[in-house]
């Protein structure tokens, strides 16, 4: 990989990183829990909690995103693998790396 296809990735990655963690304060101001002593019904309450187990799932898969993402920045800066599959060693398409630029296998590995 040359070095301008690094730095094309590397702003990729650090726009997509900033992106996650601005979402982060939203996801978990809608975290709070909803207290008992509120005047509302039990229907609204039980629609309440689901929504929170959504929103706790969404916030687990951007924290998780978070996490890959600054892996593979790290790798980009310290490895000269990145864009290689870790199982079969060919070169993951440069089309898979700008969507998922943590991707670690190529789409067939994956698989």
């Amino acid at each position: 990989m040359n070095s301008k296809e690094r730095e094309e990735f590397t702003n990729v990655i650090q726009k997509e990183l900033e992106n996650l963690r601005e979402q982060l304060p939203s996801l978990e101001e809608r975290m709070s829990p909803v207290s008992p002593d509120q005047s509302i019904g039990r229907l609204s309450r039980l629609d309440n909690m689901v929504n929170q187990g959504v929103v706790e799932k969404q916030l687990s898969q951007t924290r998780t995103r978070i996490l890959k993402l600054e892996g593979a920045l790290k790798r980009l800066e310290e490895d000269d693998e990145f864009g290689i599959c870790q199982e079969c060693g060919e070169k993951i398409p440069m089309k898979r790396l700008l969507v998922m630029p943590e991707a670690e296998l190529c789409v067939e590995c994956a698989s």
